[in-house]
């Protein structure tokens, strides 16, 4: 029996994903915080029936490190795969002065994720077999005043998923990186976004699981993103300090 273990159930990217691997067979575990429960709870019941798969509501708090080795071991059925959803965007100006914004920020976007990965990591090594899907940002492709604090954690989250990359492709474990831009989901609700590059959950995760299925390393959804990116990140730095970004 084959489960994917999704970490940040609750986000509307992650609902699309869990979805997408049910229809293609995969058991979950879908992992978020109590006062997600009664919503995850609901999406799970929903999977089961529809898909007649095993959905199990996992209690997870990125931000409570120690209890993550306790809640990995407690799975009955180590998991063939981990989807890693954890986001915070947080309040830019807040985090400029109130630093326990900008800790909690950090922690979930990064910290967090990295404690529960490095967990899972060690065992899918030991394992020789697994996939890890970690979801980044073009956020943290290069700092923006608009904001900085999440950008810097979601590139420091980028940076660590590169070198567990580079590790665990020794023994078999893939790793990919997920940049997203601009999605539809309740994070960016009340934003005034660009419609064109507006993406839908369901889309992000059809790229998501073709990508982990081609054992791509990094992609970016929707793709014009990687083009925007790197049009973003040569910007010279005496122009770019001129811009409001």
């Amino acid at each position: 029996m084959k489960y994917l273990l999704i970490l940040g159930a609750a986000s509307d990217i992650a609902k699309a994903v869990a979805k997408k691997y049910a229809q293609n067979g995969f058991n979950l575990y879908l992992a978020g915080r109590d006062q997600e429960k009664t919503e995850i709870e609901a999406d799970a019941n929903d999977l089961m029936v529809r898909y007649k798969i095993d959905v199990r509501y996992i209690p997870f708090d990125a931000c409570d490190f120690t209890k993550h080795q306790t809640i990995f071991e407690s799975l009955e059925n180590k998991p063939q795969g981990v989807a890693c959803f954890v986001g915070y965007l947080g309040d830019q100006p807040q985090s400029q002065t109130d630093f326990n914004e900008a800790i909690n920020i950090i922690n979930t976007n990064y910290t967090g994720c990295v404690s529960m990965l490095n967990i899972i990591a060690n065992d899918m090594e030991q394992r020789r077999d697994g996939f890890i899907i970690g979801v980044s940002s073009v956020a943290g492709d290069r700092g923006r005043q608009s904001n900085y604090t999440y950008g810097s954690a979601k590139a420091g989250f980028t940076a660590y998923l590169s070198g567990l990359r580079h590790r665990l492709s020794k023994v078999g474990v893939h790793v990919m990186t997920v940049k997203p831009g601009f999605v539809n989901t309740r994070m960016t609700e009340g934003m005034e976004l660009p419609q064109a590059l507006l993406a839908e959950p369901k889309d992000v995760a059809n790229d998501i699981y073709n990508g982990q299925q081609k054992q791509r390393n990094t992609i970016y959804t929707m793709w014009v993103w990687r083009y925007i990116m790197m049009i973003i990140k040569n910007i010279p730095e005496f122009i770019f300090k001129k811009s409001n970004l």
